[in-house]
């Protein structure tokens, strides 16, 4: 019994490999020819219900903890193309670091969707001011409470201000932080270490504690997390620790609460348009915010808030507990 393969001659294989190699280029010359035609994309992208601006952005630095009314560059947290559906109708929240940014953004949806709101800020008198009228813009309460989160007795007194305010609790977003980029871990402080786990790790902490006797089933806890609890960041050693951590306070207090009926979970954004920012970075720095996301540029407030009325509404999230929803402008 003979085997064909052994009997083909050995100038077959080679014509086959021949053939082959005239495949791979035609296909080489096909491909190059396709991208000398092809032309470069819009680089600047526009996905939403409105033009967003693109980097470069103003080389403006602000002092902390950062004013939005005196950023060059307004944030972008109306949502004027959001309609409101009663997702929170009857409800009350709370939100940490609600003056502003992310928090200002959030409180406002949160109001359109029917719910009452307390914001908790530190001494940004004029921005929580705006903040509280644009949620009786949409027809709700408003409370702001000034205070330092990493008090546990300050967040006790806020909570209950707001439960005696309002009579009820149903959400708490954990959104306050305190974030400060060094290039060496050498020239990160204790100071700073501590300043950072205090109010981004224990804040959240005293805030859940405070909170969770009004808390009731249907209610949840929105943790705000980030990108670099997700990937780190060598410029923000502390901050994405912290940030970690958030992450893994959400999914294990997650596990704890379910059985009182209560969702725990946490949205990370990628770099967001907000004062925490400019508060951060040098002039020369902040210009290119955002700039490397595969988007092109930084979210606005408005795009990351509506994250959170989805999480917030037992309407859209009753099945969702214990997850971290990445919001960082594409992989």
């Amino acid at each position: 019994m003979t085997n064909d393969i052994f009997e083909t001659a050995p100038d077959v294989f080679e014509r086959q490999a021949d053939a082959t190699a005239d495949a791979h280029r035609r296909l080489q010359d096909a491909a190059e020819a396709a991208e000398a035609k092809r032309e470069e994309p819009d680089a600047k992208p526009q996905t939403g219900a409105r033009d967003y601006p693109f980097p470069p952005m103003p080389d403006q630095h602000l002092d902390k903890p950062g004013l939005e009314a005196d950023q060059a560059l307004a944030p972008m947290w109306q949502a004027p193309h959001y309609k409101g559906s009663a997702k929170l109708e009857g409800m009350t929240a709370i939100v940490t670091g609600g003056d502003s940014g992310i928090g200002r953004a959030v409180a406002v949806l949160f109001a359109r969707e029917g719910a009452d709101v307390a914001i908790l800020y530190l001494d940004e008198h004029e921005d929580a001011e705006t903040t509280v009228r644009a949620i009786e813009a949409e027809g709700r309460r408003g409370l702001a409470i000034a205070g330092d989160v990493t008090d546990y007795a300050f967040c006790r007194h806020a909570v209950d201000q707001a439960v005696k305010e309002f009579g009820r609790l149903d959400i708490l977003v954990n959104n306050a932080a305190f974030q400060q980029h060094l290039s060496n871990i050498e020239d990160l402080s204790p100071e700073q270490f501590d300043r950072t786990m205090k109010t981004n790790l224990y804040g959240y902490f005293h805030m859940v504690k405070a909170a969770l006797p009004h808390l009731k089933a249907k209610g949840s806890i929105i943790n705000t997390g980030s990108v670099t609890g997700l990937d780190g960041s060598k410029g923000l050693i502390d901050y994405s620790t912290t940030k970690g951590g958030i992450h893994a306070f959400t999914r294990s207090l997650a596990g704890q609460l379910i059985s009182r009926g209560i969702r725990v979970n946490c949205v990370a954004p990628g770099p967001v348009w907000t004062p925490l920012n400019p508060a951060d970075q040098s002039d020369e720095e902040i210009v290119h915010f955002g700039e490397k996301t595969p988007i092109g540029r930084p979210a606005q407030p408005e795009e990351i808030a509506p994250a959170y009325v989805f999480l917030a509404s037992p309407q859209t999230a009753s099945y969702i507990t214990g997850e971290v929803l990445p919001i960082v402008g594409g992989y």
